[in-house]
């Protein structure tokens, strides 16, 4: 008994979310969808034709509310009191269609109660509890209720309909009754809208999903396409980054009493080359096998930056850091992305402007990372290297990653500047200040 109850409780729940609470829901119908395919007569008319379901139901109701008049005064009419207020008849039977063009549901009440009043004041009518024109209208707010809403409503409303048209069928007074008529009808009518709208729905779903996996396809061939390149510049640049560590290294003993300047030099181009060659196989690695396993070497952070300057010391480039604020301990990403940052515009600085001077200036205020890294004009005439230009572009997706600010521009002096803001959550910093 309980079992009973509680579907009994669900179902009066489902039926007052559906046919009271959304009663006065807004579901307007919609325009017919663009075809898949049309001819260019159709084409050219398809911005009228989209609407021909409006312009129907609005010439159906115009319909039922003119012909019970036209009949009528031709004196055909099928009542049989023409003294009785039947003309209204057709006029309250084409509210709910006007009703239904906005808000489907609230028109099937409109036509059930319609229909209900009609059948207990207008005993002039030759059919109980729908005439003509109530079981035309009836059926088409029935039918947009159906094309509007989900199946559990059409349901719903079948049973409210049967449940009414029972009623004046098994009455005394309303014999004969067309509620069977009425029962039998709209079943198959919401059955064949239901099961059009499923197949419709399906086959959007379909044409959709299609849609869906073409577009993976092509992100999938474009990928594949990435991958070979990637694995041929691996290739490449890991062969030659090899090759200069290598003759880095054999080259001071090729040369009869190097001198130290000569030695160091070449120690710091095989470094540099090794770990080019380390990040190189540590970033495109990734893509020479499904199965590769990163390393666990550590990323660099601020903390090694004064690895990095010594480093750009080393070929000739002079560097100062100035650094404000209390150096805290930041996230892993941000100390890596500032890392980076500063080594692409030291990079940049010695391709282009080399003999220059250059200033890294790191500012910890309380709301993130302020970096800025600005060099002079060039020492050195005719010695700049043209490059791919992408840095800027790596480091403004670096930044916009993490939420933050940059500009770069050239200096009134004619250098260049590279200026960035990011943000760390308040959250964070008082966890490490707490640490």
């Amino acid at each position: 008994m309980r079992d009973e109850l509680r579907v009994l409780r669900a179902f009066l729940t489902t039926f007052r979310a559906d046919l009271i609470s959304g009663a006065f829901d807004l579901r307007p119908l919609p325009p017919l969808p663009t075809p898949w395919s049309r001819g260019p007569r159709v084409g050219a008319m398809w911005p009228w034709l989209r609407w021909a379901p409006h312009v129907a139901v609005v010439v159906t109701a115009v319909v039922l509310v003119v012909l019970p008049v036209v009949l009528a005064l031709s004196g055909v009419s099928p009542w049989e009191e023409y003294d009785q207020p039947v003309l209204l008849v057709g006029l309250v039977h084409g509210i709910p269609l006007f009703v239904a063009l906005l808000r489907p549901v609230l028109a099937w009440w409109l036509s059930i109660g319609i229909s209900a009043g009609i059948g207990f004041w207008a005993t002039a009518l030759d059919a109980y509890p729908w005439p003509v024109t109530g079981l035309v209208s009836h059926l088409l707010v029935m039918t947009l209720v159906a094309v509007l809403t989900r199946p559990r409503v059409s349901a719903e409303m079948w049973l409210m309909t049967t449940v009414v048209g029972l009623y004046f069928d098994l009455s005394e007074r309303w014999t004969p009754s067309n509620a069977i008529a009425m029962i039998i009808i709209s079943f198959f009518a919401l059955l064949v809208v239901v099961l059009v709208r499923g197949w419709w729905e399906s086959r959007g779903q379909v044409v959709a999903q299609v849609a869906v996996t073409a577009q993976e396809r092509s992100q999938r061939t474009l990928l594949e396409e990435r991958t070979t390149i990637a694995r041929e510049l691996h290739d490449v640049v890991a062969h030659h980054m090899s090759v200069v560590a290598i003759q880095a290294e054999a080259a001071p003993y090729r040369v009869a009493d190097p001198p130290p300047e000569l030695i160091r030099a070449f120690a710091t181009i095989r470094e540099n080359a090794l770990i080019a060659l380390s990040e190189l196989r540590r970033v495109l690695g990734v893509v020479r096998a499904a199965d590769y396993e990163a390393p666990d070497a550590p990323q660099p952070t601020l903390a090694a930056l004064d690895g990095l300057l010594a480093n750009v010391r080393d070929v000739g480039l002079t560097v100062t850091k100035v650094v404000t604020g209390a150096v805290r301990e930041l996230p892993q990403g941000i100390e890596l992305s500032a890392y980076r940052v500063i080594q692409e515009a030291l990079s940049n600085c010695i391709r282009h402007a080399p003999g220059a001077e250059a200033r890294v200036e790191l500012s910890y205020v309380l709301g993130g990372l302020g970096l800025r890294i600005v060099n002079g004009p060039a020492g050195v005439r005719g010695g700049s290297s043209p490059g791919a230009g992408h840095g800027i572009t790596g480091m403004r997706e670096r930044v916009a990653m993490l939420n933050g600010e940059m500009t770069a521009g050239p200096t009134e002096d004619g250098g260049y500047e590279v200026a960035v803001f990011v943000p760390v959550q308040a959250s964070a910093g008082a966890e490490e200040e707490s640490a």
